[in-house]
């Protein structure tokens, strides 16, 4: 029988306190959900938002920037914080994470 795989998309309204940062109580339930769907040898590829979210938190700004390069600082330094989030919670299910880039 063929493994099946599936791309789940959360959107940064799913992850963010209102696009200031990363809401964990939110993210650490998306991964209960997708270590569920493991166990059943469904193979899971995440891909999510909400980089830009955390690092205008990380940044220290009060609102969200239209100008596209600090949009792409945000976003880069956001991605960390995302990354370490998501390893750190499926780490406590013995699952490695990686990053495509």
């Amino acid at each position: 029988m063929t493994k099946q795989r599936w791309v789940i998309k959360i959107g940064s309204a799913l992850l963010t306190n209102d696009g200031k940062g990363l809401d964990t109580t939110s993210i650490a339930s998306w991964v209960e959900q997708i270590v569920t769907l493991t166990k059943q040898d469904i193979e899971v590829i995440l891909v999510s938002s909400g980089a830009i979210a955390e690092g205008i938190k990380r940044l220290g700004w009060n609102e969200r920037p239209d100008d596209i390069h600090k949009l792409q600082a945000a976003a880069a330094v956001g991605q960390m914080g995302l990354i370490q989030t998501y390893e750190s919670l499926f780490a406590k299910h013995d699952i490695h994470t990686a990053q495509i880039l």
